[in-house]
């Protein structure tokens, strides 16, 4: 998996692995729903607060974030699936706080 545009386009990130994890969204659905919050919001992404709920790898987040979104919250009941959030935040060189 990768970031599919902004600051961190392609760079790589990791997925969740296991029979027990849902599958992450792909870089084609990352990229309609940027492309139609672009349109949808007045300012752009530039600055939003989004919540990437189920996070699993944080893809979405990680892409909106790429995008220039101001905060991202990202949300799993899964503990492994959190600390890959993290992982992935470090990855793209990201305070968690951010």
């Amino acid at each position: 998996m990768r970031i599919v545009g902004g600051e961190w386009r392609g760079r790589p990130i990791e997925s969740p692995h296991g029979r027990e994890v849902s599958r992450p969204t792909t870089d084609r659905v990352r990229e309609a729903i940027a492309s139609m919050l672009e349109s949808a919001l007045a300012e752009g992404i530039e600055g939003a607060r989004v919540l990437d709920a189920f996070a699993g790898s944080g893809a979405l987040g990680l892409e909106m974030l790429s995008r220039g979104a101001g905060h991202a919250t990202f949300f799993d009941a899964d503990r492994g699936a959190s600390a890959l959030v993290k992982r992935n935040l470090s990855k793209v060189g990201c305070a968690p706080e951010r």
